[in-house]
Formats: structure tokens, C-alpha cells, sequence
């Protein structure tokens, strides 16, 4: 039933660019939105990879025509050519290399001043499974507080003024908090080496925000908001903008780099609302 309510939608083609440094996770990312896989150790691109997929809206099917470009540096020159009359672009960061984000953002303003005017920019930080604090920082899951169990009654204080009325040994009470704090110590050193996170979810976050970009924390590995991210930018896109499938050779990896593309003004995509995922794309 499905397959004939997506048949009688509309269906658009939409050319999308992957940008960013390598070694980020682009072709996993891509990957696991395709196919639904990852492949631990992937082979770094060579020039780019062309991949199609569709994204299933309420009012329309959405093809991507999706063009992941190699990140190594002497592929750089390569890539006004992929991104040339791009409708959207993913442009990737790993959150656990700060010089990453730092490219990505050359790449965002590289977009806004060659790639088409109404281009649909997403910048997305790859690897959140690396991550332990869920993006919030140095704010901390725990403050100082009772070491007493849980549910008990009464204060710290009176329990403590209750043990040194029964006459136990104050050094005895100094050496348990001594040993409480080297396991609050051993606690955190193994929770910093179990979190990567080098870039905070609130600095890229405000960056985008300024930029009027899209943003999404993802992991290729897990396939955390991988879907969401093509569905909220199949979203951003303008109706008024999008073009039929292209005939003949559109999906058959025979697409060439110069396919028409939006021309439109700036989108502006301040208002999250408008990108909010609203059907889930057909991986």
C-alpha cells in the first residue's frame, strides 16, 4: 500500500554534496543512510562516490543524488565541481578534533560565497558515540551531596554528629572520605577516557545558529539522527525550488555534475521549525 501511495506523489531530484575534512565519517554517513551499514575500517575516497536514495515527504518523494567528495587535501581543488548547482550540502565535522570543525567552516563559507544561492547548508558533527556528556560541556551529571544510602532519613549532619557522639574515631571518618574521594577521582578519570568530545555540542550549535545552517550531532557507527538529517533537509528545500526526475538517467549513476539547482534567494533557516523531520526517509 505504501509503495502505491509513494507512486501517485510527486518525485523530485535533489543533487546533494558531502564536504569536510577526512577522515570525519562522509562515505559512512552516507553509507548507513543508503544501506543502513557501517564498515569500521573504510577506505578513504578517491575524487568522490556517487549514491542515490529516496526521502518519502507527505506531499512528495524526494531523490537524493548524493555526491560524497574525498576530504584528503589535494582533492580540494576538485570540489567547486561537485557542489556546483548543488541544491543541498552535508558539510562534516568529527567532534573529536577541533581542527575539524575549523575546516568545515571554510567549506560553509566557501559555499556561501560559489555554491547556488538557495543551497540548503547542514553542518553536522560525526562520531556523537565518542561522546559521554551527550554535548553538554563541563556541566556536570552529579554535585556534591550526601554519601549516606539513598531513601535514609535525616541530614549528613546528624548522622556524622551521631557517630562522633557514639565515640567513633575521627580519623577513621577522615579515612573513609579520603577513600571516597580517590574513587570519585578514579570515577572521573575513567569517565574523561571513555569521552572523546574535543568540540562542545553549544559552540557548533551557536555557530550554525549565526550562519542560518541546519545542525545535527550524528554517529555513523550507531545511526543516531543519520535519517533525521536528510529528512530535515529534504524539509528546508523549497517546493517552488525542486525540479521532476531528470528521465532516463537519473538514479543510474549517470548524473552529470552540472544538473540544474535552485536558484532562488538564501534560504533562511534560523526557524528549526521548518527543518523538523516529518516522515522518515526510505533507507
Amino acid at each position: 500500500m505504501s509503495d502505491s501511495a509513494n507512486a501517485s506523489k510527486p518525485s523530485s531530484s535533489v543533487k546533494l554534496v558531502l564536504l569536510g575534512e577526512a577522515a570525519v565519517g562522509k562515505s559512512s554517513l552516507v553509507l548507513r543512510f543508503v544501506n543502513n551499514d557501517f564498515q569500521e575500517n573504510k577506505e578513504p575516497t578517491i575524487g568522490a562516490a556517487f549514491l542515490t536514495q529516496k526521502c518519502s515527504l507527505p506531499t512528495r518523494t524526494i531523490k537524493f543524488e548524493i555526491w560524497d567528495t574525498a576530504g584528503q587535501e589535494r582533492f580540494a581543488s576538485l570540489a567547486p565541481m561537485y557542489y556546483r548547482n548543488a541544491q543541498a550540502a552535508l558539510v562534516v565535522y568529527d567532534i573529536t578534533k577541533p581542527s575539524s570543525l575549523t575546516k568545515a567552516k571554510h567549506w560553509v563559507a566557501e559555499l556561501q560565497r560559489q555554491a547556488s544561492p538557495g543551497i540548503v547548508i547542514a553542518l553536522v558533527g560525526n562520531k556523537s558515540d565518542l561522546a559521554s556528556d551527550n554535548g553538554n560541556g563541563n556541566e556536570s551529571n552529579s554535585s556534591g551531596g550526601s554519601g549516606g544510602n539513598p531513601g535514609e532519613p535525616g541530614p549528613d549532619a546528624e548522622t556524622t554528629g551521631d557517630a562522633i557522639s557514639a565515640g567513633q574515631d575521627g580519623e577513621g571518618n577522615n579515612d573513609a572520605i579520603e577513600g571516597s574521594g580517590e574513587n570519585a577521582e578514579e570515577e572521573s578519570d575513567e569517565a574523561a577516557a571513555r569521552d572523546a568530545r574535543k568540540v562542545s555540542t553549544r559552540e557548533a550549535r551557536t555557530y550554525a545558529e549565526e550562519e542560518s545552517l541546519l545542525f545535527f550531532e550524528t554517529s555513523a557507527k550507531t545511526g543516531t539522527n543519520v535519517t533525521e538529517v536528510f529528512t530535515a533537509i529534504a524539509n528546508a528545500i523549497p517546493e517552488s525550488s525542486l525540479k521532476g526526475g531528470r528521465g532516463a538517467g537519473a538514479g543510474t549513476g549517470q548524473t552529470g555534475l552540472g544538473g540544474r539547482a535552485a536558484e532562488d534567494s538564501r534560504v533562511n533557516l534560523g526557524d528549526r521549525a521548518t527543518a523538523t523531520a516529518k516522515e522518515g526517509c526510505a533507507c
